[in-house]
């Protein structure tokens, strides 16, 4: 269950700009709102991590809101607030339990030497700044920018950069164990 809201969700996010671009015109908000609202509710039920349910307590707040107010300008709040929930929970992983790159580093290399738990808490930080950036150009977008360029940035370039910081820090990764 938690495998399928969390696919679930993770489609969804893909999906949002375009629904909302697509929808804005012929669907309430509050249609958004129970949308998401359920694949969140569906998430915080089948999750017993505290991160997941700490975020997925945020998003349902957002939902809330949304349906109360019914105003089509906070569907474009979403990327926003997604992005601050990652930098608080990279950021915050920093300074309390184990880096959130750590914790993924350790599935696959449990015994990870001090070289690595450095360089994961240094991706960390790497990410920290990534959710930064990209939540901030979300915000300013959502703020002053067309419908069109909001959906473009959200639903495509914000996860052309997100699959460029992967795809360039497996590289980085693959030169830094070569030399260990």
């Amino acid at each position: 269950m938690a495998r399928m809201a969390g696919f679930a969700l993770l489609l969804a996010g893909l999906a949002y700009p375009f629904a909302v671009y697509f929808g804005i015109e012929h669907l309430s908000p509050r249609v958004f709102a129970a949308l998401l609202g359920a694949l969140w509710c569906a998430r915080l039920l089948s999750s017993g991590r505290s991160a997941s349910r700490w975020t997925a307590g945020v998003a349902l707040l957002f939902c809330l809101v949304l349906a109360l107010l019914d105003n089509a300008i906070l569907l474009r709040w979403y990327p926003v607030l997604i992005n601050a929930a990652m930098l608080a929970l990279f950021a915050g992983s920093l300074f309390v339990g184990m880096p959130v790159i750590e914790r993924l580093a350790r599935l696959q290399e449990p015994d990870l030497p001090p070289s690595g738990v450095r360089y994961t808490r240094q991706v960390t930080r790497v990410w920290v700044g990534f959710f930064i950036f990209n939540g901030s150009i979300a915000t300013a977008l959502t703020l002053w920018a067309p419908l069109a360029w909001w959906t473009l940035y959200n639903g495509l370039i914000a996860y052309g950069l997100m699959g460029l910081l992967f795809a360039g820090e497996w590289l980085i990764r693959q030169r830094v164990r070569s030399r260990l």
